[in-house]
């Protein structure tokens, strides 16, 4: 099985990437595309350079990889993507042939955490518009919607969010994703150093979140304006 697991930044990913990479029968891979879109871009992220040199930045190629089987003895490709990183011209056809999952958060919450590891920021940053036109081109193809599960949910409970979206992901539930090790991982990218100090710091998920942040006037006119497509995908978000 090859699991893509579609998110923005910020929305638990490395985190729920971090859970799957406990189960003893699945291989995980952090931003397959990270290093092709910094090319392509020439965008001012932090460590681009380093991504660059670190990945794979023929899209073609990622795109190749993303279908390989997992390492035996391992059974499940775990791919934790970033919705914004597949640009215009990064061919798409080979979602058709893995099972298809979707992270979300609110606006609100990105946008806080996003603030405070880069400076600038914009609608496009955060991923929520591409992530809305790929559920919809899955949803077109299989007739019905992939899995949505929102990163609210899961920390509200762990237990029961992780059973219920191993369930419609077709596999057992495995405890050991409830906790692991503080301290960076193997799997880990190597931009782990500027974006993964909490992730570092932890040993299984934090409790639930409060009220949404009040944001700053930019800020929320971004959250205004991604709004509409969480909503489109929080309405078929996995009940617990």
């Amino acid at each position: 099985m090859i699991i893509a697991m579609w998110s923005g930044p910020r929305n638990l990913s490395t985190t729920l990437m971090r859970a799957f990479a406990q189960r003893a029968d699945t291989a995980v891979w952090d931003e397959p595309f990270y290093a092709a879109y910094l090319k392509a871009t020439g965008i001012d992220h932090p460590m681009a350079g380093a991504v660059i040199a670190a990945g794979i930045t023929d899209p073609g190629e990622v795109a190749r990889r993303c279908l390989e089987e997992a390492p035996a003895p391992r059974s499940v490709f775990y791919q934790k993507h970033m919705t914004h990183h597949m640009l215009d011209g990064f061919d798409l056809g080979w979602t058709a042939h893995v099972v298809n999952a979707f992270l979300i958060r609110r606006p609100e919450r990105v946008l806080a955490s996003y603030a405070q590891k880069r400076e600038a920021v914009t609608a496009a940053d955060i991923g929520y518009r591409l992530q809305r036109q790929l559920f919809d081109r899955v949803a077109d193809r299989l007739g019905g919607p992939p899995p949505v599960i929102d990163s609210t949910d899961i920390r509200r409970d762990p237990a029961a969010a992780l059973t219920r979206l191993c369930a419609v992901l077709g596999l057992a539930f495995d405890p050991a994703m409830l906790s692991w090790k503080a301290g960076p991982a193997p799997e880990d990218g190597i931009w782990g150093r500027h974006w993964y100090d909490a992730i570092w710091r932890s040993t299984g998920f934090a409790p639930p979140e409060g009220d949404p942040p009040a944001l700053p006037a930019p800020l929320a006119a971004i959250a205004d304006a991604v709004r509409a497509d969480y909503d489109h995908l929080r309405a078929y978000a996995i009940a617990l």
